[in-house]
């Protein structure tokens, strides 16, 4: 990513937005500001996170770069905002293939999720090149880390069991996102695929354990 993403000094990017009247907030300015929003989220998902500025976000979006600093403060928050969209169509589509019908044990949920989330297409590469500035430089992009957890997490919940206690469902959900990340880090940077899928397989027996302790009332918490 550039270092100074926005094409030119953070001054003239406040003194550019200080000209504009936002307006924004009406339904005519949020209907423009989504439009552009998802343009440059397909930008990302298509090109990643190397070279992203302002100036290549605004040709993605077929305007300029000054018009993106009237609906977003600046190329960080439309970065951050960007993400966000990007994780909220794979949440879109993991719910979509996991619904309980189809899938009534939580091991079978998960493997529906696996699928949907190794798609390429869903912006897979960027998303986990954020994870990377996160943890690379966690002051000033500590918020890309902290949105996917905050994102996929009331999602995983919401896979669990409905007659589980909270604190099951907060328990086995972050252990899901935390195993599930890191086997998509482990993937795209080392290519093991068998690997990878030997470990899957162990997560699903993990789960559908869990699962089955409910039929044990003497070992169920």
């Amino acid at each position: 990513m550039d270092p100074d993403p926005v094409d030119g000094s953070t001054d003239e990017g406040s003194r550019t937005r200080a000209g504009y009247r936002r307006s924004a907030g009406s339904r005519r300015g949020e209907a423009r500001r989504r439009e552009l929003l998802t343009r440059v989220a397909d930008d990302l998902a298509t090109n990643g996170l190397v070279d992203f500025s302002l100036r290549r976000a605004a040709r993605a979006a077929g305007t300029t770069h000054k018009v993106l600093l009237y609906y977003f403060d600046g190329a960080e928050d439309l970065l951050e905002q960007a993400i966000l969209e990007l994780r909220r169509k794979r949440i879109g589509n993991v719910l979509a293939a996991t619904g309980v019908t189809d899938h009534p044990r939580l091991a079978d949920r998960v493997r529906a999720m696996w699928s949907v989330l190794r798609e390429a297409e869903s912006g897979l590469r960027v998303l986990d090149q954020a994870i990377g500035l996160a943890m690379y430089d966690s002051g000033r992009y500590a918020e890309l880390g902290r949105g996917a957890s905050e994102q996929y997490l009331p999602t995983l919940v919401a896979l669990c069991p409905d007659h589980w206690s909270d604190q099951r469902k907060v328990e086995v959900a972050e252990m899901i996102l935390a195993v599930l990340r890191g086997f998509l880090v482990d993937w795209l940077t080392s290519g093991d695929t068998a690997g990878v899928a030997a470990g899957f397989e162990a997560l699903a027996r993990a789960l559908e354990r869990e699962e089955a302790a409910d039929d044990h009332p003497a070992s169920a918490r």
